[in-house]
């Protein structure tokens, strides 16, 4: 009996299984593919992670600054509660300036592209290191409030542009590994400050000044490589409409001549966008399409910042020394919180692709509460036994883990998956909002609740953390290995928008005739060549 021929649905539907299979293909991470992650996160997400430590180790010296620099200009000693005012500033103008780099990094993105934004990024990162770098010499702590203050601007620029950029210039298999890179990259940033912070290195009295220095080389490192790497061939094909320049950059991120299948990719998302220009903060509030996606965004990242990590950091220093051990082994002993941070980090990158984002942020916010609320228990029990303190750090330790195997780095990704082209500028700035306008809150109203509640402050936290668990566990659709469009296709249904049956899908991918080899191509021959 003859087989029946497929009918137009199934041949259709049996036809995108194989364009998907083509362009699924894994091919090997090329050098020039590491390189641009490697040199655009050093550049951006390092200074961020190294801005975060820097300021602890020095903190006496830099009071005292201020003290000297108040009574020579002044006649009389600094006030106790000016003092804390000037040191609270120092502190937290690093969140209002990272909440200025995010407003204003949409059009920044807009007009220099993904590349050219974080290469003229660098000038904020050396003209806060002049700034703090000299302020002492100047006898002017104004200048180093002024340099917290531009280099929280380059690390709001650098959360959004970094992250939209590793999304673009990545294979679908690898997304998620690649966008880890920031993620890695704050931790060893972070670590970077700790160590650089000892007392046989730069934290000291005559050398302090020189922890800020230090910003200069990453950035210079930067500037000096990135050039040298393509910018992201999704801007130049959506937003530039350069098609021979994404068909080079394609070919060497991705070390292979043949990129035809990329490029009908970025077609066919381009497609179904028509001649939609690139959206506008405003308008991505407006449009039903992607509301659920903002929602899953504004979420993750307010949980980024509201899940507990910060609040750590108060009080490590004390249930260290409630252990027993002497003031003087603290920053040695602290270097271990650093340390497991990138740890967990690495590992989660090396993870991602075959655990997915869902499963990696799930247990990540559900062990936190977990380690939290066990936490809380050996925290009041801290007088009773003795090695109770050291059951306290190891959920220390724990708390940092859990949050660096996904809360830490997923979010940037998911910000540059779940929306397309048009949209991914606009929810990078509302994300970026999120994030500073969260950690700021979190420096504001930390103080206030750990007097409230004491050593039960942390249940706070697990409210959050399984909050945001059951959230993500409902609505939070995978992405691994995911097009953009069929991210986007994935939230059609919770936004009530009809998602457009295969034949349609397919009959935009087959319009599309892609520029390659400097001739223009239809889609549905080469697939018949294959």
């Amino acid at each position: 009996m003859a087989d029946k021929p497929p009918e137009k649905g199934e041949e259709i539907g049996n036809h995108k299984m194989r364009v998907s299979a083509k362009t699924s293909g894994q091919q090997p991470i090329t050098a020039c593919l590491l390189g641009a992650a490697f040199f655009g996160s050093l550049g951006s997400s390092f200074i961020y992670g190294y801005n975060l430590s820097v300021v602890n180790a020095p903190a006496l010296y830099i009071k005292a600054f201020y003290n000297t620099t108040w009574t020579e200009r002044y006649g009389q000693p600094l006030a106790v509660e000016t003092s804390t005012l000037l040191w609270s500033v120092t502190v937290s103008v690093f969140s209002i300036g990272g909440l200025l780099g995010a407003l204003s990094v949409s059009i920044i993105l807009r007009v220099l592209g993904r590349k050219g934004t974080l290469l003229v990024n660098n000038g904020f990162a050396l003209l806060a290191t002049l700034l703090l770098t000299l302020g002492e010499r100047a006898k002017s702590f104004e200048m180093l409030i002024i340099g917290r203050l531009v280099i929280g601007v380059n690390a709001g620029i650098a959360l959004s542009a970094l992250p939209m950029y590793l999304g673009e210039i990545t294979p679908r298999h690898v997304r998620g590994s690649i966008g880890q890179f920031n993620s890695i990259l704050i931790c060893l940033g972070v670590f970077t400050g700790q160590v650089l912070g000892l007392p046989e290195l730069l934290g000291q009295e005559t050398t302090w000044i020189y922890m800020f220095a230090f910003l200069a080389l990453p950035a210079m490192l930067q500037l000096c490589v990135l050039p040298f790497f393509p910018e992201s061939p999704r801007y130049l094909l959506i937003e530039r409409r350069d098609e021979a320049g994404a068909e080079k950059a394609f070919q060497r991120f991705l070390g292979k001549k043949d990129v035809s299948q990329e490029l009908e990719e970025v077609h066919a998302e381009a497609q179904t966008q028509g001649n939609q220009q690139t959206a506008s903060m405003l308008q991505l509030l407006r449009s039903p399409a992607v509301r659920w996606q903002l929602i899953t965004i504004i979420i993750s990242m307010a949980c980024y910042q509201l899940c507990g990590l910060n609040a750590i950091w108060y009080y490590t220093n004390g249930i260290l020394q409630e252990a027993g051990f002497a003031e003087n082994l603290l920053p040695y002993i602290t270097l271990s919180t650093g340390g497991i941070e990138t740890l967990a980090a690495i590992i989660s990158g090396l993870v991602i692709e075959r655990i997915g984002r869902k499963p990696l942020l799930i247990f990540g916010f559900s062990a936190m509460a977990v380690f939290f609320s066990l936490l809380t228990v050996f925290l009041n029990l801290q007088d009773t036994v003795s090695w109770m303190p050291y059951l306290s750090y190891i959920c220390i330790l724990a708390v940092i883990a859990s949050f660096c195997s996904g809360p830490g780095g997923i979010p940037f990704i998911l910000t540059g998956e779940l929306f397309e082209q048009s949209y991914r500028p606009a929810a990078f700035m509302i994300a970026g909002i999120v994030n500073w306008l969260s950690n700021f809150a979190v420096g504001l109203l930390f103080p206030f609740i750990q007097e409230k509640l004491q050593s039960f402050t942390f249940l706070v936290f697990v409210v959050v953390c399984v909050l945001g668990s059951i959230y993500l566990y409902v609505v939070l659709p995978e992405t691994k290995n995911k097009t953009f469009m069929d991210i986007s296709q994935s939230f059609a249904k919770i936004n009530k928008i009809p998602a457009p049956p295969i034949e349609h899908e397919m009959e935009q991918v087959l319009s599309c005739k892609p520029f390659i080899n400097g001739k223009v191509q239809d889609v549905a021959k080469m697939e018949s060549s294959f």
